[in-house]
Protein backbone atom coordinates (compact mmCIF):
# COMPACT_ATOMS: atom_id res chain seq x y z
CA UNK A 1 0.00 0.00 0.00
CA UNK A 2 0.96 3.09 -0.84
CA UNK A 3 1.90 5.52 2.01
CA UNK A 4 1.43 9.11 1.05
CA UNK A 5 3.63 11.92 2.38
CA UNK A 6 2.47 15.13 3.61
CA UNK A 7 5.14 18.16 3.89
CA UNK A 8 4.10 21.43 6.02
CA UNK A 9 5.50 24.17 7.36
CA UNK A 10 7.44 26.85 6.11
CA UNK A 11 10.59 25.05 3.92
CA UNK A 12 7.96 22.09 3.86
CA UNK A 13 10.66 20.78 6.52
CA UNK A 14 7.84 18.19 8.24
CA UNK A 15 7.04 15.47 6.80
CA UNK A 16 4.08 13.45 7.75
CA UNK A 17 3.91 9.62 6.46
CA UNK A 18 3.13 6.60 8.44
CA UNK A 19 6.37 4.93 7.30
CA UNK A 20 8.11 7.96 8.72
CA UNK A 21 9.43 8.89 11.62
CA UNK A 22 6.58 10.27 14.00
CA UNK A 23 5.84 13.96 14.47
CA UNK A 24 3.65 15.25 17.56
CA UNK A 25 1.34 17.84 17.49
CA UNK A 26 0.83 19.36 20.82
CA UNK A 27 -0.47 22.18 22.43
CA UNK A 28 -3.21 23.13 25.08
CA UNK A 29 -6.94 22.84 23.93
CA UNK A 30 -7.55 26.52 23.84
CA UNK A 31 -5.79 30.13 23.89
CA UNK A 32 -6.33 30.84 27.54
CA UNK A 33 -4.31 34.24 27.42
CA UNK A 34 -1.30 34.93 25.06
CA UNK A 35 1.49 34.97 27.37
CA UNK A 36 0.47 31.20 28.50
CA UNK A 37 0.37 29.83 24.67
CA UNK A 38 4.13 31.55 23.98
CA UNK A 39 5.20 29.60 27.20
CA UNK A 40 3.71 26.56 26.09
CA UNK A 41 4.90 26.45 22.51
CA UNK A 42 8.29 27.65 23.72
CA UNK A 43 8.44 24.61 26.50
CA UNK A 44 7.26 22.21 23.44
CA UNK A 45 9.35 23.02 21.30
CA UNK A 46 12.56 22.97 23.26
CA UNK A 47 11.20 19.50 24.99
CA UNK A 48 11.00 18.41 21.11
CA UNK A 49 13.78 19.98 19.93
CA UNK A 50 16.88 17.79 22.82
CA UNK A 51 14.63 14.29 21.56
CA UNK A 52 14.83 15.60 17.94
CA UNK A 53 10.83 14.53 17.05
CA UNK A 54 9.43 16.94 14.79
CA UNK A 55 6.63 19.31 16.24
CA UNK A 56 3.87 20.87 15.05
CA UNK A 57 2.06 23.43 17.57
CA UNK A 58 -1.76 23.25 17.99
CA UNK A 59 -4.32 25.49 19.72
CA UNK A 60 -7.91 26.63 19.39
CA UNK A 61 -8.94 30.51 19.13
CA UNK A 62 -12.30 29.14 19.89
CA UNK A 63 -14.17 26.09 21.47
CA UNK A 64 -17.16 26.08 19.31
CA UNK A 65 -18.75 22.99 21.56
CA UNK A 66 -18.62 23.86 24.82
CA UNK A 67 -20.96 21.85 26.99
CA UNK A 68 -22.61 25.68 27.88
CA UNK A 69 -22.81 28.25 26.73
CA UNK A 70 -21.20 30.42 29.21
CA UNK A 71 -17.88 27.84 29.17
CA UNK A 72 -15.01 29.65 28.27
CA UNK A 73 -14.39 29.15 24.42
CA UNK A 74 -11.01 31.04 23.54
CA UNK A 75 -10.12 35.06 22.70
CA UNK A 76 -12.12 34.92 19.53
CA UNK A 77 -10.72 34.69 16.14
CA UNK A 78 -9.40 38.13 15.70
CA UNK A 79 -7.15 37.81 18.99
CA UNK A 80 -6.44 34.31 18.50
CA UNK A 81 -4.88 34.69 15.28
CA UNK A 82 -2.95 37.17 16.24
CA UNK A 83 -1.47 35.21 18.77
CA UNK A 84 -1.03 32.16 16.52
CA UNK A 85 1.15 34.67 13.92
CA UNK A 86 3.36 35.83 16.80
CA UNK A 87 4.35 32.09 18.13
CA UNK A 88 4.68 31.23 14.25
CA UNK A 89 7.13 33.94 13.74
CA UNK A 90 8.89 34.68 17.23
CA UNK A 91 9.21 30.47 17.80
CA UNK A 92 9.23 29.49 14.21
CA UNK A 93 6.91 27.17 14.73
CA UNK A 94 4.93 25.08 12.39
CA UNK A 95 0.83 25.61 13.57
CA UNK A 96 -2.77 23.95 13.34
CA UNK A 97 -5.44 25.38 14.30
CA UNK A 98 -9.81 24.00 13.79
CA UNK A 99 -12.06 26.10 11.79
CA UNK A 100 -15.46 25.63 12.50
CA UNK A 101 -17.96 27.50 10.02
CA UNK A 102 -16.04 28.51 5.83
CA UNK A 103 -16.69 32.01 6.21
CA UNK A 104 -13.36 31.42 8.78
CA UNK A 105 -11.49 29.43 6.46
CA UNK A 106 -9.73 31.83 4.24
CA UNK A 107 -8.67 34.55 7.15
CA UNK A 108 -7.74 31.17 9.07
CA UNK A 109 -5.44 29.61 6.50
CA UNK A 110 -3.66 33.43 5.72
CA UNK A 111 -2.12 32.50 9.24
CA UNK A 112 -1.80 29.01 10.21
CA UNK A 113 0.48 25.86 7.92
CA UNK A 114 -2.57 23.36 8.59
CA UNK A 115 -6.21 23.41 8.77
CA UNK A 116 -7.99 21.25 11.35
CA UNK A 117 -11.95 20.14 10.56
CA UNK A 118 -13.08 18.88 14.17
CA UNK A 119 -14.70 15.68 14.61
CA UNK A 120 -18.09 16.76 15.58
CA UNK A 121 -18.10 18.51 12.01
CA UNK A 122 -16.35 15.66 10.09
CA UNK A 123 -19.06 15.46 7.53
CA UNK A 124 -19.88 18.58 6.98
CA UNK A 125 -19.30 18.92 3.05
CA UNK A 126 -19.25 22.46 2.59
CA UNK A 127 -16.26 23.07 5.23
CA UNK A 128 -14.20 20.29 3.61
CA UNK A 129 -14.17 22.01 0.56
CA UNK A 130 -13.63 25.50 1.79
CA UNK A 131 -10.38 23.63 3.43
CA UNK A 132 -9.39 21.85 0.86
CA UNK A 133 -9.67 24.73 -1.88
CA UNK A 134 -7.26 26.60 0.40
CA UNK A 135 -4.38 24.28 -0.92
CA UNK A 136 -3.45 24.10 2.51
CA UNK A 137 -2.63 20.69 4.06
CA UNK A 138 -6.11 19.73 6.05
CA UNK A 139 -6.42 17.36 9.11
CA UNK A 140 -9.63 15.63 9.40
CA UNK A 141 -11.01 14.54 12.65
CA UNK A 142 -13.15 11.22 12.84
CA UNK A 143 -16.39 11.99 14.34
CA UNK A 144 -17.25 10.14 17.31
CA UNK A 145 -20.11 8.44 15.58
CA UNK A 146 -18.34 7.13 12.24
CA UNK A 147 -16.95 4.45 11.10
CA UNK A 148 -13.85 4.48 10.07
CA UNK A 149 -14.58 3.05 6.70
CA UNK A 150 -17.20 6.24 6.97
CA UNK A 151 -13.33 8.32 6.41
CA UNK A 152 -13.50 6.61 2.52
CA UNK A 153 -16.36 9.33 1.56
CA UNK A 154 -15.10 12.45 3.20
CA UNK A 155 -11.80 11.84 1.70
CA UNK A 156 -13.69 11.87 -1.33
CA UNK A 157 -15.01 15.23 -1.05
CA UNK A 158 -12.00 17.01 -0.27
CA UNK A 159 -10.29 15.02 -3.41
CA UNK A 160 -12.71 16.20 -5.18
CA UNK A 161 -11.78 19.93 -4.85
CA UNK A 162 -8.46 18.76 -5.92
CA UNK A 163 -6.36 18.31 -2.64
CA UNK A 164 -4.16 15.38 -2.01
CA UNK A 165 -2.53 16.98 1.21
CA UNK A 166 -4.57 14.99 3.47
CA UNK A 167 -4.45 14.21 7.20
CA UNK A 168 -7.33 11.91 9.00
CA UNK A 169 -7.10 11.23 13.07
CA UNK A 170 -8.57 8.82 15.14
CA UNK A 171 -10.02 10.23 18.52
CA UNK A 172 -12.10 6.95 20.09
CA UNK A 173 -15.50 6.69 18.86
CA UNK A 174 -18.71 6.84 21.27
CA UNK A 175 -19.24 3.80 23.76
CA UNK A 176 -22.76 4.06 25.28
CA UNK A 177 -23.03 7.90 26.61
CA UNK A 178 -20.39 10.02 28.11
CA UNK A 179 -17.70 7.26 27.16
CA UNK A 180 -15.35 6.38 23.99
CA UNK A 181 -13.15 3.55 23.16
CA UNK A 182 -10.73 3.42 20.64
CA UNK A 183 -11.06 0.18 17.65
CA UNK A 184 -7.40 0.16 16.77
CA UNK A 185 -8.26 -1.86 13.89
CA UNK A 186 -9.41 1.93 12.71
CA UNK A 187 -6.30 3.09 12.32
CA UNK A 188 -4.94 0.12 9.14
CA UNK A 189 -8.34 1.05 8.10
CA UNK A 190 -7.84 4.37 7.61
CA UNK A 191 -4.38 3.53 6.32
CA UNK A 192 -6.37 1.91 2.81
CA UNK A 193 -7.13 5.46 2.08
CA UNK A 194 -3.19 6.14 1.31
CA UNK A 195 -3.24 9.11 3.67
CA UNK A 196 -1.28 9.57 6.69
CA UNK A 197 -2.84 8.71 10.25
CA UNK A 198 -3.07 10.78 13.45
CA UNK A 199 -3.49 9.06 16.71
CA UNK A 200 -5.54 11.75 18.85
CA UNK A 201 -4.51 10.25 22.48
CA UNK A 202 -6.19 12.64 24.42
CA UNK A 203 -9.40 13.11 22.95
CA UNK A 204 -9.34 9.30 22.62
CA UNK A 205 -9.54 9.40 26.97
CA UNK A 206 -11.73 12.04 27.27
CA UNK A 207 -15.27 10.86 28.97
CA UNK A 208 -17.92 13.46 27.16
CA UNK A 209 -20.39 15.76 29.25
CA UNK A 210 -19.40 13.64 32.49
CA UNK A 211 -19.35 16.57 34.70
CA UNK A 212 -23.12 17.53 33.52
CA UNK A 213 -21.78 20.69 32.99
CA UNK A 214 -18.30 19.84 31.04
CA UNK A 215 -16.70 16.81 30.21
CA UNK A 216 -14.03 14.37 32.14
CA UNK A 217 -11.26 12.84 31.46
CA UNK A 218 -9.09 9.50 32.45
CA UNK A 219 -5.61 11.08 31.50
CA UNK A 220 -4.01 8.31 33.14
CA UNK A 221 -4.57 5.80 29.69
CA UNK A 222 -2.70 8.72 27.33
CA UNK A 223 0.28 6.26 27.53
CA UNK A 224 -1.01 3.41 27.00
CA UNK A 225 -3.13 4.44 23.85
CA UNK A 226 -0.24 6.22 22.48
CA UNK A 227 2.48 3.60 23.14
CA UNK A 228 -0.59 1.19 21.55
CA UNK A 229 -0.90 3.36 18.28
CA UNK A 230 2.37 4.38 17.90
CA UNK A 231 3.00 0.18 17.53
CA UNK A 232 0.78 0.24 14.04
CA UNK A 233 2.91 2.70 12.57
CA UNK A 234 1.33 6.11 12.30
CA UNK A 235 2.50 9.77 11.14
CA UNK A 236 1.82 11.82 14.41
CA UNK A 237 0.91 11.94 17.92
CA UNK A 238 -1.73 14.04 19.14
CA UNK A 239 -1.68 15.33 22.89
CA UNK A 240 -3.04 18.23 23.95
CA UNK A 241 -0.72 19.40 26.84
CA UNK A 242 -1.08 21.92 29.61
CA UNK A 243 1.45 23.69 32.22
CA UNK A 244 -1.68 23.14 35.05
CA UNK A 245 -4.53 20.19 33.93
CA UNK A 246 -6.62 21.01 36.94
CA UNK A 247 -6.86 24.44 35.82
CA UNK A 248 -7.59 24.37 32.54
CA UNK A 249 -10.20 26.12 30.94
CA UNK A 250 -11.23 23.36 28.66
CA UNK A 251 -10.03 19.36 28.52
CA UNK A 252 -7.81 19.36 31.85
CA UNK A 253 -9.01 16.16 33.23
CA UNK A 254 -7.53 14.51 29.61
CA UNK A 255 -4.46 17.31 29.02
CA UNK A 256 -1.13 15.83 29.73
CA UNK A 257 0.93 17.62 32.39
CA UNK A 258 3.58 19.92 30.57
CA UNK A 259 6.12 17.86 33.17
CA UNK A 260 5.04 14.23 31.56
CA UNK A 261 5.09 14.98 28.35
CA UNK A 262 9.47 14.79 27.44
CA UNK A 263 8.62 10.89 29.23
CA UNK A 264 5.83 10.22 26.88
CA UNK A 265 7.91 11.34 23.67
CA UNK A 266 10.77 9.21 25.15
CA UNK A 267 8.51 6.18 24.95
CA UNK A 268 6.40 6.54 21.76
CA UNK A 269 9.87 7.16 19.87
CA UNK A 270 12.02 4.03 20.85
CA UNK A 271 8.42 2.61 19.99
CA UNK A 272 8.14 4.26 16.69
CA UNK A 273 11.96 3.62 15.68
CA UNK A 274 11.70 0.03 16.41
CA UNK A 275 8.40 -0.23 14.38
CA UNK A 276 9.42 1.29 11.17
CA UNK A 277 13.25 0.56 10.62
CA UNK A 278 12.99 -2.95 12.20
CA UNK A 279 8.87 -4.08 11.94
CA UNK A 280 8.05 -6.16 8.70
CA UNK A 281 5.05 -6.57 7.04
CA UNK A 282 3.23 -10.21 7.71
CA UNK A 283 0.79 -11.69 5.22
CA UNK A 284 -1.78 -13.53 7.10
Amino acid sequence: MFNKQVKVGENKNIILSNDRSIVVIAGPCVIESEKQALSLALSLKEITSQLEVPFIFKTSYDKANRSLDCSYRGPGIEKGLEILTRIKRELSLTVITDVHTEIQVPKVAQVVDLLQVPAFLSRQTDLIKACALTGKPVNIKKGQFLSPDDMFNVVKKAENCGTKDLLLTERGVSFGYHNLVVDFRGLEIMKQTGYPIIFDATHSVQLPGSRGVCSGGNREFVLPLSRAATALGIAALFLEVHDNPSEALSDGENSVDLKSFKQILKYVKVIDRSVKEYGKDVVL
